[in-house]
């Protein structure tokens, strides 16, 4: 990579400190949003969370219309049902609260309304026209980072997969970060969103489009999410470490929305549209296998995030390097409780061809630093099944 390479960066305004959340009518006041749909899920709902930027836009006279019947990973037809909710209540600005599922919903929803047609016609890179209604997004968890990305991943339902649509039109006017909604939530979901984001990390490090500024961001998210993720889960008490995962998960946030992602988020986004399961979850698990699969394509890059995460190399070989990084990886993995097989999931062996068939055709996989194969990827899936 040379520093005189031609490369952009994109990346929302952001707001970020305890109370980011509580700006949320003063932002849809500037941007002349009178009644803006609040995407949120029943979970939000109960934490109070929603309650609370219903409030905030109430204070300045705005009305929010509440849609919340959205999955832990979106799917299509709720997209459709939200763009309907949109036109019939007359909204005119979108506000996300929640983790990545309400706010890929709520781009979904963005896009439908402005562009029309299906969610599902706008699969891939840069398939979006028109520009979206005004989008807040006010994230929950410490992990997706869909608040600052130019990415939405939404379930297809009816072909079992998740879908990437990639756009820098999709990415939020304004993100409002707030360590403060960390705390209502389960100790498991904060160590798979944790996982996520350093899974986002690392792989745009490594990724093949990585630049110098996607590189700053990478290393700083790897450094605050692997360095204070298991404490801030020992002491839920303290703000400070909550605040350093959620300022993590957003630096990661804009490392892969800029440098994209590689074969953990595509076999990650298979397995989730084929069994609904968590995707924090499931690239906690297929990671190290990941890693120790791509390590020879860039053993150097590899190298400075083990250094990142603590590993003083000198002295040290290439080969131990590798090895120090997979126990690592796993060790923390399983500090943090999470399951370290696709089996405990309910994958079976006969699952694995028609996974491999999806993933290969993820757009993640396009920058994975390493080609890989129909049957490489099978073979990471045995290896973590």
């Amino acid at each position: 990579m040379s520093f005189t390479e031609l490369r952009k960066f994109v990346a929302p305004e952001t707001i970020f400190g305890v109370g980011a959340l509580l700006v949320a009518g003063q932002y849809a006041s500037k941007f002349g949003v009178t009644r803006p749909l609040v995407v949120t899920d029943p979970g939000l709902i109960e934490a109070g969370w929603a309650g609370k930027v219903m409030e905030s836009l109430a204070a300045f006279d705005i009305e929010g219309v509440i849609f919340s019947a959205v999955s832990p990973n979106p799917r299509a037809e709720e997209v459709m049902a939200g763009a309907l909710a949109y036109m019939e209540n007359g909204c005119d600005g979108i506000v996300a609260v929640g983790g990545g599922s309400p706010m890929d919903c709520a781009k979904g929803i963005g896009i439908v309304v402005s562009n029309g047609g299906h969610i599902l016609d706008y699969e891939g890179v840069d398939k979006i026209i028109v520009p979206m209604p005004p989008l807040i997004c006010i994230p929950t968890t410490a992990g997706t980072s869909a608040d600052v990305s130019q990415f939405a991943i939404i379930n297809d339902t009816e072909r079992k997969t998740k879908i990437a649509i990639i756009s820098k039109t999709i990415i939020p006017d304004v993100a409002l970060i707030d360590p403060q909604t960390l705390t209502t939530k389960s100790p498991y979901l904060i160590a798979c969103t944790g996982m996520d984001a350093i899974a986002h990390a690392i792989e745009a490090f490594v990724s093949s489009a990585h630049s110098a500024m996607s590189d700053l961001h990478a290393l700083e998210a790897i450094r605050l999410v692997h360095g204070n993720l298991l404490e801030s889960l020992r002491h839920p008490e303290d703000m400070e470490l909550r605040a350093k995962t959620m300022l993590g998960s957003m630096q990661a946030g804009l490392a892969f929305s800029n440098a994209s992602l590689g074969a953990v988020h595509a076999m990650a986004h298979s397995l989730g549209g084929y069994r609904d399961l968590p995707h924090g979850e499931c690239n906690a698990v297929l990671l190290p296998h990941v890693i120790d699969f791509n390590f020879p394509a860039a053993p150097e890059r590899f190298k400075v995030i083990a250094e990142t995460m603590g590993l003083d190399s000198r002295g040290m070989s290439t080969s131990e390097i590798r090895s120090w990084l997979l126990h690592s990886m796993m060790e923390l993995r399983a500090a943090l409780g999470i399951q370290e097989h696709l089996s405990a999931k309910g994958i079976r062996v006969d699952d694995i061809p028609v996974l491999s068939e999806k993933a290969v055709l993820d757009p993640c996989l396009v920058t994975n630093p390493k080609t890989a194969t129909t049957r490489d990827i099978q073979v990471i899936y045995e290896e973590a099944t």
